[in-house]
């Protein structure tokens, strides 16, 4: 079983991954706005991409980013993006069918005799 950084990781490692594919010349600013996190641990998340061989950094003068530079999938990254996207939805699939359970229990709790008071969700 994975631990619960390892998971949290993960997912950030394909959120980033997710938005990179759709928008290579975000600058570091925009992408960390967009995923919620700080500029600094976005930077820590893309070193650890690109040392792992799934994003590469590449000079390009249209890109909007004044350094002129666009982060894009290599080939390995966009392979483990769907593996990471198949992993994440799983665990996504299976979080969703957790949280309907406990709905349903709580729904059942609250329409046993003796919980007349109790308002219906």
């Amino acid at each position: 079983m994975t631990s619960r950084q390892a998971k949290l990781q993960e997912d950030t490692y394909f959120r980033v991954m997710r938005i990179l594919q759709e928008n290579p010349d975000l600058t570091q600013r925009e992408l960390a706005e967009k995923l919620g996190i700080s500029v600094g641990g976005l930077n820590y998340c893309l070193k650890a991409l690109m040392e792992k061989g799934l994003v590469k950094m590449k000079n390009f003068a249209t890109s909007k980013n004044k350094f002129g530079y666009v982060y894009v999938l290599t080939p390995s990254g966009m392979a483990e993006k769907a593996a990471i996207t198949h992993r994440f939805l799983r665990r996504k699939m299976d979080e969703y069918e957790a949280l309907n359970a406990e709905i349903e229990a709580l729904r059942s709790e609250l329409e046993k005799p003796g919980n007349e008071g109790a308002q219906k969700a």
